[in-house]
Order: structure tokens, then sequence, then C-alpha cells
């Protein structure tokens, strides 16, 4: 392909990209019924997320280098051949462990599809103006995609079933791999580094280690062994993966550029708009299918007012950004989305769906400013000829934030839940309020309610539903203080020099 066609380059990996956002997000509506079809628990549930996530945060950055080194191209075939592959064995999936596996190897290829088209983009498009514009359209293509997620995946679910969000990807990827054969020119770094078996290993092992310890906590106790041993560990494999970087010449990540606090601050501010922000777009359908008894179809439908004014918002973005430093882009987005996670931790204890969707729609508002945003600050911090490597840590960041928050949200919702069920419930069921809760934060309140007699459903299910909802609320509020704290932090780092390139 000839540098006279960059607007197909562009296009092609947006929506490569997209069918990455698409399928991430478009999970989230489909978790409680594939809690009643599989028999899951809530911790069954989470690993469909985690295995997905774990496998794409841990490989982003071997995955960068794979594509500088071997070529965008032709990472971008082979990760859409694992992904269809991956697809088809999720549909087909008779167990929630299957189905976790299945996942687990469908990350593995969108990791390479990412960060390859990421690369491709970040490689065709150098003029400054002319890059602006190009991450203002792969931020308006990942508004759409987010967009149309939760409604597409609950018309799927409610008209076809949950298998056919994984199966519709057969059609969908074959499509995409023609284009990119006809529309990515092939580019590399000449110099990139050498594959880093064991600085990969450490990564991976770090994330497994720390998703395991908080997805397993609350069944074990946070005060088992076990609990502290995985934590413990999570936190000494990224000590080792810090140091086996600091000894490569040419390394997966350069550490170098943590010297300098503006790439540090747009670094932390993917990760708290992944953490406060994105993770809502699977959070919150669990509140509209538990908490007010959404059908998966409504479920998705309830997330428009999210979803349209994070469509909306990069628009305004781009026009704001050319009078208001990068800085104060961010903060101001971060402090939409703290404000509307408080927002939505009053109106889930208030009742009902409107004043729902109005705070919903503030936080949407600041993921909007900030989805383009934060891609575009990080790139501008690395070389061009390392776009491969600035994508792999950028889309580290995001993913990692979202598994971390997932875990750390999971494990507040479940504990939470479970904590105010007992203190509701009647005593001579206690022995019971851990499977209670389990299942009803999954989705599952028909499996929750036949651990208790069928004479005291009626008692317990308001109880069960209601110690959700608080659950529930007990999360947004810790979500909302996160994303205030960092638009303080973020802000504050992001007002440094942009660092220079030798």
């Amino acid at each position: 392909m000839s540098r006279s066609s960059p607007r197909l380059t562009l296009v092609t990996a947006s929506a490569v990209c997209s069918l990455i956002v698409l399928d991430t997000n478009i999970v989230a509506v489909t978790l409680p019924s594939i809690a009643r079809d599989l028999g899951a628990n809530f911790a069954d549930i989470e690993w469909v997320v985690s295995a997905y996530m774990l496998t794409f945060a841990a490989l982003l950055l071997p995955a960068g280098s794979i594509s500088d080194r071997f070529g965008r191209k032709k990472t971008l075939v082979w990760g859409l051949g694992i992904f269809i592959f991956a697809s088809l064995g999720c549909g087909a999936a008779s167990t929630a462990l299957w189905l976790d596996i299945a996942r687990a190897v469908k990350g593995v290829g969108a990791a390479l599809l990412l960060t390859s088209a990421l690369a491709s983009i970040g490689h065709t498009f150098h003029d400054e103006i002319e890059r602006a514009k190009a991450w203002a359209f792969w931020g308006a293509c990942m508004g759409v995609a987010m967009t149309a997620a939760p409604t597409l995946g609950g018309l799927i679910t409610e008209y076809l079933g949950w298998r056919w969000i994984f199966y519709l990807n057969l059609p969908v990827g074959l499509g995409l791999m023609v284009l990119v054969l006809r529309a990515i020119p092939e580019s590399r770094d000449t110099q990139s580094a050498r594959l880093d078996p064991w600085g990969s290993l450490a990564f991976s092992g770090s994330l497994l280690c720390l998703i395991w310890g908080l997805i397993e906590a609350n069944r074990i106790g946070w005060d088992s062994p076990l609990t502290y041993a995985r934590l413990l560990g999570g936190g000494l494999l990224m000590g080792v993966f810090v140091l086996v970087e600091h000894l490569q010449q040419r390394p997966m990540v350069d550490l170098q550029l943590f010297r300098h606090p503006r790439f540090i601050g747009a670094l932390l501010g993917m990760f708290a708009y992944a953490g406060c922000a994105q993770v809502m777009m699977t959070l919150l359908p669990f509140y509209l299918q538990n908490g007010l008894g959404f059908s998966a179809i409504a479920s998705g439908l309830g997330m428009l007012p999210f979803a349209l004014t994070m469509l909306i918002c990069p628009r305004v973005g781009v026009r704001l950004a050319a009078r208001f430093t990068p800085a104060t882009m961010m903060a101001s987005g971060l402090t939409l989305v703290g404000c509307g996670n408080l927002l939505s931790a009053w109106a889930v204890q208030a009742g009902g769906y409107l004043p729902f969707a109005l705070a919903i729609a503030v936080t949407g508002a600041g993921a909007g400013l900030l989805n383009g945003d934060t891609q575009k600050n990080i790139m501008a911090c690395v070389p061009r000829d390392r776009a491969g490597m600035a994508s792999g840590m950028s889309t580290t960041m995001r993913f990692s934030a979202i598994m971390l928050a997932i875990g750390v949200y999971g494990a507040l919702l479940s504990s939470h839940s479970e904590q105010l069920l007992s203190t509701s419930i009647d005593p001579q069921w206690l022995a019971q309020v851990a499977g209670i809760a389990s299942r009803v934060v999954a989705g599952d309140m028909p499996a929750a309610l036949d651990l208790v007699p069928e004479a005291a459903r009626v008692t317990v299910q308001p109880l069960a539903r209601q110690a959700f909802v608080g659950g529930f609320s007990g999360v947004l509020w810790v979500a909302g203080l996160l994303g205030l704290l960092g638009a303080l932090v973020v802000g504050s780092l992001m007002r440094k020099p942009v660092p220079t390139h030798s």
C-alpha cells in the first residue's frame, strides 16, 4: 500500500480496535445470563471477565515488542486468527472453566490486535495536527463501539442467546482480515528489543497473583495465609519485572521515561480513567439487572445515557483542547468521572432509573473527554520509532486498571453485600448468607433462593436485593473518590513539560 492512503489505514486499524472494545464491553449485559445457564457464582463470573483481561493486559507489553520486531501487519493477521478461534471456543463452552480458558486464549489474540493496530496508527500519522485528528477519529470509533455494545449485547442475548455474542465474531473477524491484508502497510522498528520472556513472565505472574488474591479473598477470607501470599507474590513479581527491565540494554519498557512527571501523569491518567470510568461499562449492567430487575435488552438500553455522552464528548474535547492544556483536560475529565460516580452512588440508594440515568450520563461525559486524550498524551511522550512500545504501555495500563478494578470492586461488592445481608436476615439462615450473596451479585436470584426453604423465600428475596443495592452503592462511592483523587494527582503531574527525545 502507498503512503497516499493513510485514511484507509486509520479506518481499518480503528475498526480492529473497535472490535476489541465492542467484544470487551458486550459481555457485561450477558453475565447474569451466563451465570444462570452455567450455574456460576460471582467468583466464576468475575473470572469470565478477568481471565480475558489477565492475558490481555499481561501480553500487551510483549505484544508491542512483537509488532515492532516482526511487523504490525503480520501481527494483526495472527491476532485475528487467534481471536476468531477463541471466540468459537467461548460460544461452545459447557462449563464456566471452559469459558474461562477460551476467554484467556481470546485475550492473547486481543493483545496482538490492539497493540499492532495502535502502532500502525502512530506510525502512519506523525505530523502533530494529523496525529491529533487521527486519535480523535480513533476515540470516536471507540465511543461508537462502547455505545453499541450494551444494546447489541442485550439484543443478541434476548433473541439469540449469549453464545452468539461470541459466534458473531467469526464473520466480522474474517471481514477485518481481508481489510488488514489490503489496507495496512507493513511497518516495524528495525532496532526493536529482543523478546523478553523473563520480563513477560514476571509481569503476567504479578497480575495473576494480584487478581487471584482479590477474586478468591472473599471466598477463603481476607485473613487467609493464601490471600496474603498471593497479594505479596504479586508485589514481589512486579519488583522482579522492574529489575529485569532495568538490566536490559533495550528494554521492553523504557524505564527512563519514568523520570518524566508528564509521562507518569499520562499513564496514571489512563489508569484512573479505565479504573473509575471504563470499568463501569462492565459493572453498571449488574445494578440494572440485579437491583432494578431489568432484562438483558432493557439493561443494554439503560446504559445509553452513559454511552451517548461518552460518544458526544470526544468531539467537544477536540475543540476544548485547542483552548486548554492537556493537564486541564485530564483533570476536568477525571473530576466529571468522580462526580458522576458519587452521584450514581446516591441514585442507587434513592432508587428508580431516572436519577441513575442522569448520574451515569455525567460519568460518561468525563469518560468521553478522557478516551482519546489519554492515548494521545502517552504517545506524545515517546519517540515515534517506539510506537509499539508506547501502545503496549498505554493499553497495558488501561486493561490492567480494568482488571484490577473489577477485582477490587468485586471484592468490595461481594463482601459488603454479604455483610449487609447477614445483619438483616433471620439468624437461622446465616450459614447460607455467603452462598446467597454470591449468587445474587452474579445475577442468579433463583439459585440464591434455592438455598433456603420455599416458605422463607418471600422474606429473603427483598433482603438479598437490598443488600446488593447497598453493596453496589459502596463500590460507587469508592470509585467516585478515587476519580477525584486521580484528577488532583494527574492534573499536577501533567503540568510538567513533555520529555525531549534524543
